[in-house]
Parts: structure tokens; sequence; C-alpha cells
């Protein structure tokens, strides 16, 4: 292992180490800051009955608890919105940035739309008026809403990562006799996703986060089994910080994998 190989996997460590303890730091003066309010109002805490909430014994067998079986249901619907919501992205990047006048009317026409209205009131739009329509179940409703309200945000960083690209890669891919497929393919998003990198991984934290308002439309994701939980056992602050903790391991996770791979592309780079 080189000099420079070795101070770049130190590098990386210590920005991994910093994120996460900047990220435990805040968490503690959160959970200190709820804890003094649950004093003032003589809250009794009883963090020994939340690991019957993620870890459940059924006939001497352990299996997941109603937290971990909410927690699947969220990252379910959070990689299939990601999916659309790359795809939407991508293709109302395209359609800004091509010379159909209708394309980019429809395209302007949709980012405008979505980014003007909130997603509460899209959720039920899908679920109350176009979900009975067209025949969708719940899941199916929440993936497409999330995705198209993400992927209109995605779509501009998609086409601000397509305009930064010097014109020369597109005329070079011209020069080749490319197809326009293969360049978009082989040359021009291999580079753009390099940039693209960073905020895109900001926007699949949004969809994460963003994926609880799905408890509106009686989904059990991880937020609706906590409300479900608080109101049998009444543990409101015990669930809704175990709760919080599972959000924030998961877009930490996620954060840390996405500079990792920012910093090995940059190296492959410049080897």
């Amino acid at each position: 292992m080189t000099a420079s190989s070795s101070w770049s996997n130190r590098s990386r460590l210590r920005t991994a180490a910093l994120a996460w303890g900047q990220s435990l730091l805040l968490a503690a003066a959160a959970f200190w800051v709820v804890a003094n309010g649950a004093e003032r109002i003589n809250y009794r805490w009883q963090w020994y009955r939340i690991s019957d909430f993620l870890i459940a014994e059924r006939d001497g067998v352990l299996t997941a608890g109603p937290l971990l079986d909410g927690l699947l249901v969220t990252l379910e619907i959070s990689f299939y919105s990601l999916v659309l919501t790359l795809i939407l992205g991508l293709a109302t990047a395209l359609l800004r940035l091509s010379l159909s006048l209708v394309g980019r009317a429809l395209a302007r026409g949709y980012i405008e739309l979505i980014r003007n209205t909130p997603l509460l009131i899209q959720l039920y739009i899908m679920y109350f008026v176009l979900g009975p329509i067209l025949g969708w179940d719940r899941i199916t409703t929440a993936v497409v809403s999330l995705g198209l309200f993400q992927g209109a945000y995605t779509a501009e960083i998609i086409r601000a990562g397509l305009l930064a690209l010097p014109r020369g890669q597109r005329e070079a891919c011209h020069t080749l006799g490319l197809t326009a497929f293969d360049s978009y393919r082989y040359v021009i998003l291999p580079q753009v996703v390099r940039n693209m990198l960073p905020p895109l991984t900001n926007e699949a934290v949004s969809l994460i986060k963003n994926s609880s308002i799905v408890s509106v439309i009686a989904i059990f994701d991880l937020t609706t089994v906590g409300r479900n939980i608080i109101a049998d056992t009444f543990l409101t602050f015990e669930i809704w910080l175990t709760v919080a903790a599972i959000y924030l391991i998961f877009t930490i996770s996620l954060s840390t994998l996405s500079d990792t791979a920012e910093r090995r592309m940059h190296a492959d780079v410049r080897r």
C-alpha cells in the first residue's frame, strides 16, 4: 500500500468518524433536552420494554418485533420510490434539455406543479382520486407519490449536472459516431454521476425521511407502528426516540456510504 493510499484511507476513516461523532453528539443533546422535559412532568422511563418491540420471542424463537417489521416496510417503500425518482428525474431532465417545445413545457409544468404543492396533498389526491381509478393499492400509491415528489427535485439536480459537463464531451461522442444512448451510457452519465452523488444522496436521505408521511394512508411503516405502540403502551418518549434513532442510523449510514463511493470514484479518475 502506497503512502498516498494509506493517507486516503485514514482520511476516509476520520471523515466517517467525524460524521458519526457529530450525529451522536446532536442525538445526545436532543436526548438530554427530552429527558429534562420528561423529568419536569414526572415521566417514568421504561426503556426495558423497548427490546420487546424490536425483537420478539414467539414459541421460543426470536423474530423481528413490530418496529423492525415497520422498518422493513419503510425500506421497501423507500427503495422502490428511489428507483422511480431516478427514472423520473433523468427523463424530466432530458426533456428540459431537449429541442422539443412540448417536452420542455411538460417537464417544466411537472416540476412546478410538484415543487409548489405540499406532499401531503399530493398523497391524498393519489390515494383518494387516482388510486381507485387506476386500481392501485396503498403501497403502490405511496411509491408513486414519493417518486413523483422527489423526482421533481432530482430532475433539477441531474439537469444542472448535465449542463456542467463540458460541451466538448458531447462533440467527441458525435465525432466517434456514438448514438445518443451510447453517449449517455458510456461517456456523459458516468462523469455526471460523480458530481451529482452528494446532492443525490441528500435526495435519498430526504426520501427516507419523507416516507414517514405514508402513515396517513394506514401503511404500517415504522412511523405508523410506533404510533400504534404508543397508543397501546403510552411509552411516548421511549418509542419516538427509538424511531428517531432508527431513522438516524440509516440516513447517516447512507451518507457515509455515499461519501466513500464518491472518494473512490475520484481516486479512480486521478489514477
